[in-house]
């Protein structure tokens, strides 16, 4: 699932995302969601979450079980 949409992405779900540093090379970074940082309802480069690591990034997968 793509995390262009805000409703799809719960707090304590597993995500890939594109950290600052990593948007030109497009290197994923996999964590937990801690916040949801993003106040409208999408995106369309992603959702940004902060991760509980702290790292901060836009959404672009969502993993399911």
């Amino acid at each position: 699932m793509s995390g262009q949409q805000r409703n799809q992405i719960q707090i304590g779900a597993t995500v890939d995302i594109v950290l600052k540093q990593d948007q030109r090379s497009g290197k994923l970074t996999r964590g937990v969601v801690k916040d949801l940082l993003t106040k409208s309802a999408s995106h369309p480069h992603g959702i940004k979450v902060r991760l509980e690591d702290g790292q901060v990034g836009r959404v672009k997968n969502i993993l399911t079980d």
